[in-house]
């Protein structure tokens, strides 16, 4: 058995100082003054994941999955969805088979890598209207391309617009089949949002980016987001996506139970020497802070969900133990992991040690360290 003492990062946002004991589960957690300054976290968990270190998700085989999880998990994330955006429909069922292969891969081999909890797909049932960095391939979500997206078994969440016509029905066929479905790539009104959420929408893509814009006279989607609800905002806090402000807002609004980060991190994260590569509808490199495309739509970010820790306590003012439940915890609880992103008993043991600078210390997952 492992014994981490520090700050521990608890379920409800609260901290406690003391020692947290785990085999492959965590089999304690007592108090303790003498415990020392270091901040254990459960491990975070990105939901929105394109690509990184070179790696493309629509274009990775299982094999290249599993070398993106153990990256991952080198950066503190020990769960991961893999994000599949508009493509063709053959194009995103070959993303799925590689993804479903992959997590029966790492399951079989044990390896120490970021475990896949299912595929993400962002699009293509979005609106046209807001694209973002999409290519012009968006579906309306009925007929035998929503069929074969419904039938892939591995499918865990769904960025669609609610607007779009066959949405709603749409939406109530995902959920009675298990899937999560989230609220993006939107050009909705207020009163759209709120129906998808009604019909069992219970996330919101990267709030603020690829929406209609926030109006005082035409609330629109975003007010949906930032109102009481049993949808997350998801955000990117790289401090490019969206400005401190508008996080403080989002936060002022939704709390800590309201809300989770995500990094939406493309191929283009880690490369070296920003080379530059194909993302969404063209070639994209890193500007200003972020991946964009040739006209300046931006088209992913470059961050850690860690990094995403860091500007949420620096930047916007959250405690260790409220960023705790926005990359780890609320994921988790969105998912129905109720076994991950949560330091308690009889919970996986995948946790991050930090130092009191935030930095990196130690990464353990099933309560195996990693080397």
């Amino acid at each position: 058995m492992t014994t981490l003492g520090g700050i521990i990062a608890l379920p409800d946002g609260s901290t406690v100082k003391g020692n947290v004991s785990f085999t492959d589960r965590i089999a304690r957690i007592e108090e303790s003054s003498s415990a020392g300054h270091d901040c254990i976290l459960p491990g975070l968990i990105d939901l929105q994941v394109n690509g990184s270190d070179g790696f493309d998700v629509m274009r990775a085989t299982p094999e290249s999955l599993l070398e993106l999880g153990r990256l991952l998990a080198r950066e503190g994330t020990t769960a991961w969805l893999p994000t599949a955006v508009t493509a063709p429909i053959e194009q995103i069922a070959r993303s799925h088979d590689a993804i479903a292969e992959a997590t029966e891969l790492s399951r079989a081999s044990g390896s120490q890598s970021a475990a896949i909890l299912g595929m993400h797909l962002e699009g293509p049932f979005i609106s046209p209207l807001r694209l973002g960095a999409h290519p012009k391939l968006n579906l309306e979500p009925r007929g035998d391309s929503f069929e074969s997206v419904l039938a892939m078994q591995s499918l865990k969440l769904i960025t669609l617009a609610p607007e779009i016509p066959g949405a709603l029905d749409a939406i109530g066929r995902l959920v009675a089949r298990g899937v999560i479905v989230s609220i993006g790539h939107t050009n909705a009104t207020l009163e759209e949002a709120n129906a998808g959420i009604a019909a069992g929408a219970r996330m919101f893509t990267h709030l603020y980016n690829a929406m209609r814009p926030l109006n005082h006279r035409d609330p629109g989607v975003i007010a949906s987001a930032l109102a009481p609800s049993p949808a997350f905002a998801a955000l990117i806090p790289d401090g490019v996506h969206v400005h401190p402000e508008m996080l403080r807002l989002a936060w002022r609004a939704r709390g800590k139970s309201g809300m989770l980060i995500v990094t939406d991190k493309v191929l283009l994260a880690n490369a070296v020497a920003n080379p530059g590569g194909s993302v969404g509808r063209g070639r994209a490199s890193i500007r200003d802070g972020a991946v964009r495309l040739a006209d300046g739509t931006l088209a992913g970010s470059i961050i850690s969900m860690l990094d995403g820790v860091r500007l949420m306590i620096d930047k916007v003012g959250v405690t260790i133990g409220d960023a705790a439940m926005l990359a780890a915890t609320n994921p988790a609880n969105l998912l129905g992991a109720i076994d991950r992103g949560r330091i308690q008993l009889d919970a996986r043991a995948d946790l991050i040690v930090l130092s009191r600078a935030l930095e990196l210390k130690a990464v353990f997952l099933g309560g195996r360290e990693l080397a």
